[in-house]
Formats: C-alpha cells, structure tokens, sequence
C-alpha cells in the first residue's frame, strides 16, 4: 500500500471509529474532566496516531541513540553500557557533620556526590558575618576556608569519584578550594572529575544567590572555562540549570527555553573571550527538574537534547559531535512534596525518578519524602538512593535504550516542546540575548505568570494535588526530622576565628591585592583565587573583594 493511500484507509478508520465507537460512549458517560492540559496550557488530545507523526523526518529528528540530534540519546548504548551516576544531594552544618553524611550515602552504593551549602556560603559571606546569624549550616554545609574544605574532603576518593558542588555566585572560589585541597594530597589536577553548578544566570532568573551584576559574573564563569580547559580538563565547568527555573513556576517549555537561552549566552561569552566552540562545548552540562506530569517530562528531555544539538551545530558551526551532546543530570522537583501525608512523596519521587531515566539522563538525584518539612534524615535519604536502584535493578527499563520512542504521543509532545522552547529563544534573541532580557525582566515576569496561573488552578482544584487538596486526612506531627542544632553556627564562628588568628595577615593581604588587581585588569582571576585561598584568605574575604571591584546586583523586580 502506498503511503498516500494509507494515510487515506487510515483517515477513514478514524472517523469511523469515532462515529462508531467513540461518540456514543461520550453521549452517554462524558469525560472525566473538561480538560486536559500540559504545564503551558495546551490542551492534550485522547488520542495519538501515524496521522500525527511526519514519519518521513525520522531520521532527521528522531534517528539512533548516540548521533546526532541526540533525541534518544547521548550514547549509542545508554544505560546498557553503564547507568546513571547515582547521586545525593547532602550537606548540612558542619563540614564533619556532612563528610560523615558523604563517607555513609558511599557505603550504601552512591556513585557521585552532591554538595549542598549553606546560604552564607552561597552569598560570599563568612559565618562570623552580622548578615547571616541563624543561617549558618542550615540548609547546607558551612565551607569559609581551606581548612573546612579539608575536613569536608577527608578521606574522600578525590581521583576515583564525581563530585558535583551546587554552588553559583562563590563558585569559583569553592572550585578554587577542591582544587586546592587536591593540590595538597598530591592528586593531580588532571583526574578530577566534577562539576559546579556556576548558572549565574539562572539566579537572576528564579533564584536569587546572586553576588555580583550579570557582566563580571559572566566574565568569572569564561575565566573559569579557560582555567578548567588547560588545569582540570575533566571537570564540568557550568551546570545550566532549569531546575530552579521550574521550582520558581515555570512551565516545561519555558524551563528548556530559559535554560537553553542561557547556555547560549554562555557560549557567546566564551567565544568572545578567545576559546572555539569545540574547545569547551562537550564540558557543558545541564540540570533539569522532574515534574509530575510523566510524559511531558520524558518529552522535554529529549526536546532539550534535539534543539541543543541543532544550536551548537547550526549557530555556532561545532564541528564535533561531542560538543553537541546535552548531558544533564537531574532532581525530582522539591516543589512538588508536600508537608501533608508527606510519605506519599515517595511515590512522587519514583515516579519522576522512572520519567528522568527513561528521559535519557545522565545523573539522578531524588529526593528525601521528608524534605518539605526539613532536611532529610539519613533513614530516608537511604531510601531516596534505593528508589534509583530498585528502577536501575528490578524494573527491567534500563535494558532497552530509549524505549518510549516512537510512541504517536511522547514525540508529538517532544515536537511541541522543543518548538515553544525555539520560539522562547528567538524572543530572547530579538531582545539583545540573555543577559539583556534579564535586564529587563522578561523571563522572570513569564515566570511569575505561569506560577500564579499553576497555583490558581490549584486552588480551584482543576489541578489535584493529592493531600493537599483532595484525600485529605486528620495528621499527627511527624516525628524524627532532622534539626540543625544553633550550636553549629557557634562552633564554626569559633573554629573560623581560630583559623584567622593562626595565619599570616600580611600574606593575606597581599593576595586579596593581588586579586583586586586582576578583577580590575583582563587577566584571568582563577589563578589568583586558588592562590588566595591557599594563603588562608577566607571565601568571604575573596568575595568582598571582589564586590569591591566589580560591586553589587540590586533586582530588577517585575509583577
């Protein structure tokens, strides 16, 4: 048969079995609800055929795991060759507190780590700082020198394990302190392997950890690709993130579009700095949310990797194929558990968990069912870790790579969001770019539209929420969270203030001259960086320096 006159018996099928069977079953039963939409508003039909495919472009959008567009895959034999790095995201008071945490997730089968630090840490502030008295090891791990770097790291497989450090705006100072650390142990640079997460972008997007305006924090992140290409050439040198650009509330086409805008302004700094494309492009990597919507979230990952490849190919005329591979690691969405019947979260959590893997992703963490309510325990965070390795080891969808393709419905949906993601980036284009868009707060208003619009239809119960506001149940207070007692924030003002009375004033003075001197010339500020913190100098007293020369944001802020 040919395909005309298929398409022709199969139009007909179609409108006979609606006439026949589909029809009078609506007529006398109805739907279960009015609509049915995704997370921009589109509404999803009942059904999916050949008719909605344009199976002539197979090869072209679609084609094998490994090649390019990468839809289905960065490597030819995904997890059948090695599975995911298995991470989780720890890190809470002191840097002994969260080491003990690290050595514990190692024994129970963890393949990479993932630090979380605290927000004095995050914002360039030292804990003995009148800014930050009572965050101090709250939400992450207190790191002010090289010296709880050291302890943070002790006994920690520097050159056998990835350790992936959520850090922004203080990120160059806390890739200056691994590496500084290595430096000690004699591990040569050249076999670490990491990444930070140094979105700055993203920041003035969604997050709001934020040191410096968007143009020297452009110029410190170009700074830390040219340092990581000649010094530590297996390290991932950006994290773009749509993570939080999700956790803010925006839909998945907006999460791709703003992160794929942002990774574009990346690589335009790069290049205008002096490197080529193939030089830093395969050193790139992404973070993406989870949400709960299983094959819009499953799209959107292989929409990212098609339009990324055909960006850095297309746009930026790479010539290597491993410079068009987007390679993401990913975390089910925090703003998606609920402190009510929290254990139900672990359902949430494996659920997305199953959609990120048969998304293609290259690093998982999942969160704890505990964590709307605190950090999590080392009981659930153990639990957390066995939901990927129950997918990795029982359920049998690691052997087949990429096997929702050709599904009428995840490529029809991967279509629709690598076009609105496209259409996000010719607005952000037509504005003057990322960073110019931010500027004028273009994506943070979009944001904050499609957020009041989710949670209205929250609040109307068009969107169900169970627990929350459906099933709901009378609770007694859950027992056993995890606190963080006040007296970590007096223990670490107290080992700072040891650590700045046994060094050398002058040398650290001199190399916070030193520092200022680069900020203020062209040079790159790496090396003066790792060479500040290897004199003592603390991460808020580099920071302060560097806002002396280069100054503070202040929001643009939108409704």
């Amino acid at each position: 048969m040919s395909e005309e006159s298929f398409q022709d018996a199969l139009q007909k099928a179609r409108q006979t079995w609606e006439e026949e069977v589909l029809e009078p079953l609506l007529k006398k039963y109805g739907v279960r609800r009015e609509s049915f939409p995704l997370s921009d508003g589109t509404e999803v039909d009942g059904l999916y055929g050949p008719e909605d495919r344009a199976d002539e472009d197979f090869l072209d959008e679609v084609g094998f795991p490994g090649e390019y567009p990468f839809t289905r895959g960065v490597q030819p034999t995904m997890y059948r060759g090695r599975l995911w790095t298995m991470r989780q995201y720890a890190g809470f008071g002191t840097a002994q507190q969260s080491n003990e945490r690290y050595q514990y997730l190692l024994s129970q089968g963890t393949s990479g780590l993932s630090v979380a630090f605290d927000l004095p840490t995050q914002m360039g502030y030292d804990s003995d700082h009148g800014r930050v008295r009572g965050e101090v090891g709250k939400v992450g791990v207190a790191i002010d020198s090289i010296a709880d770097m050291e302890v943070l790291l002790a006994d920690l497989p520097l050159d056998k394990i990835s350790t992936s450090m959520t850090i922004n705006s203080t990120a160059s100072i806390l890739l200056a302190l691994y590496v500084a650390v290595a430096d000690g142990r004699g591990i040569d640079r050249d076999k670490l392997r990491g990444t930070i997460q140094n979105d700055i972008l993203k920041e003035y997007i969604a997050r709001g950890t934020y040191i410096y305006p968007p143009r020297p924090s452009m110029r410190i992140i170009t700074d830390i690709f040219e340092f990581c290409q000649a010094e530590v050439p297996r390290w991932n040198t950006v994290s773009i993130s749509g993570y939080h650009i999700r956790e803010a509330g925006s839909t998945a086409v907006q999460e791709v579009g703003f992160t794929l805008a942002n990774g574009i302004a990346y690589v335009e700094a790069a290049l205008k700095s002096g490197l080529d494309v193939d030089d830093f492009a395969g050193r790139l990597s992404f973070f993406f949310n989870v949400h709960n919507n299983f094959f819009e979230e499953v799209a959107k990952f292989r929409a990212a990797r098609r339009l990324w490849a055909k960006i850095i190919k297309e746009r930026f005329g790479a010539k290597s194929e491993r410079s068009m591979r987007l390679r993401f690691h990913s975390q089910t969405a925090g703003s998606t558990l609920t402190a009510q019947q929290p254990q139900v979260n672990l359902i949430r959590v494996a659920m997305q968990a199953l959609a990120s893997v048969l998304g293609g992703t290259q690093s998982l963490h999942t969160n704890s069912w505990d964590e709307a309510l605190s950090l999590p325990t080392e009981a659930s965070a153990q639990l957390a870790l066995r939901t990927q390795q129950v997918i990795a080891y029982e359920t049998g969808v690691a052997d087949v790579i990429d096997p929702l393709a050709g599904s009428y419905f995840l490529e029809t949906l991967t279509d629709h969001i690598e076009e609105g993601a496209a259409e996000y980036i010719e607005r952000i284009d037509e504005m003057g770019g990322a960073v110019a868009a931010i500027e004028a707060g273009f994506p943070q208003a979009e944001i904050q539209e499609a957020a009041y619009q989710a949670q209205l239809s929250q609040e109307r119960g068009e969107s169900v929420i169970v627990g929350m506001n459906r099933f709901k149940v009378r609770e007694e207070p859950v027992e056993g969270l995890l606190r963080i007692d006040d007296a970590v924030e007096t223990e670490q003002v107290e080992r700072l203030r040891q650590f700045k009375a046994s060094r050398s004033a002058t040398e650290v003075e001199e190399a916070r001259r030193v520092l200022a001197e680069a900020a203020r010339g062209s040079s790159n500020l790496m090396p003066a960086i790792v060479a500040a913190v290897k004199s003592k100098v603390t991460l808020g007293e580099i920071a302060e320096t560097l806002r002396g020369e280069f100054g503070e944001y202040v929001e643009n802020v939108v409704f």
